[in-house]
């Protein structure tokens, strides 16, 4: 059995941490990293460069010198693979910085498009680049092309929107992502399992 303070001070270290990471607001971080199941570990730390970055959606901003983690890989995928649901836009001028990776094309918000963290898109074996997935949560279903990397590994540069890398274990949807699973953009992200259709 643990210790009732000492879990205490551990939550309370735990939101101490959150809002030195500016991830206090109602928008929640999609590069915060959080427990994600499977075998995948931090492969190295990245430290941050500042410059101008587009908060559209809730977007973190890299702090300079800060250190942010890097991932080679994802949690292993299954028929009901666990992830987090975070907002991007990935029209032009959108907070997701450049052309998508698959296609090098921007993307209207009212598509339903996704950019899937590292791991996922292209180390694990299976190429999912233009193909689409199904996304679950808040019990409806969607299904979504996949066009984008949220980058695990690289960060804190123009082509990144001065964004950390990405945690090993999301799904960055578009508006109509959300829109397709009744849910409030205001919430920042939200648990969801996926699956390759």
């Amino acid at each position: 059995m643990t210790n009732p303070k000492l879990q205490a001070v551990l939550a309370l270290l735990q939101v101490i941490t959150l809002h030195i990471h500016g991830a206090a607001s109602s928008t929640a971080s999609k590069h915060v990293p959080k427990p994600s199941g499977g075998r995948c570990h931090i492969s190295g730390f990245l430290y941050g460069k500042a410059g101008k970055c587009n908060k559209e959606n809730g977007s973190d901003c890299c702090i300079p010198r800060h250190r942010y983690p890097q991932f080679r890989c994802s949690p292993p995928v299954s028929l009901k693979t666990t992830a987090t649901l975070t907002l991007n836009s990935f029209a032009r001028g959108g907070d997701g910085g450049g052309p998508s990776f698959c296609d090098d094309r921007y993307h209207k918000d009212s598509e339903l498009v996704v950019a899937l963290s590292t791991g996922w898109l292209r180390l694990d074996g299976t190429r999912r680049c233009n193909k689409m997935i199904r996304i679950s949560g808040n019990r409806r279903s969607v299904l979504a092309k996949v066009v984008d990397e949220c980058d695990s590994v690289h960060g804190c540069d123009k082509e990144h929107n001065f964004e950390p890398p990405c945690a090993n274990n999301i799904v960055d949807g578009s508006p109509a992502v959300w829109k397709a699973l009744g849910l409030n953009k205001n919430i920042g992200e939200f648990k969801i399992i996926w699956s390759d259709v």
